[in-house]
């Protein structure tokens, strides 16, 4: 039985890592930084996994400590998917 949940475990990783792989990167200026709110405010192109024409609009992070990493002004790359319901940021790294 403990085999076949450390087997379960693993399968729902690879399939959370693979699902958050297919999503399009996106290209966005920071604009704001909340790291009390956990949120960040990006002026972004479009993001055709979510329907959404390019804006500027305020996200949730699923990991906090991307918050750390930009500033206002900062140009990223960036996923977002809808996570119980909110506009989620997925994953962001610096534009080259």
């Amino acid at each position: 039985m403990k085999k076949l949940a450390i087997a379960l475990s693993t399968a729902l990783l690879a399939a959370a890592a693979f699902a958050q792989a297919a999503l399009p990167s996106v290209e966005g200026e920071v604009r704001k930084v909340d790291t009390d709110a956990k949120k960040i405010t990006l002026k972004h192109g479009d993001i055709p996994n979510l329907d959404m024409s390019g804006m500027t609009m305020v996200f949730r992070v699923t990991d906090p400590a991307l918050l750390g990493k930009v500033k206002a002004g900062d140009k990223v790359q960036f996923t977002a998917d809808k996570v119980d319901g909110a506009l989620t940021v997925m994953s962001m790294v610096p534009a080259n």
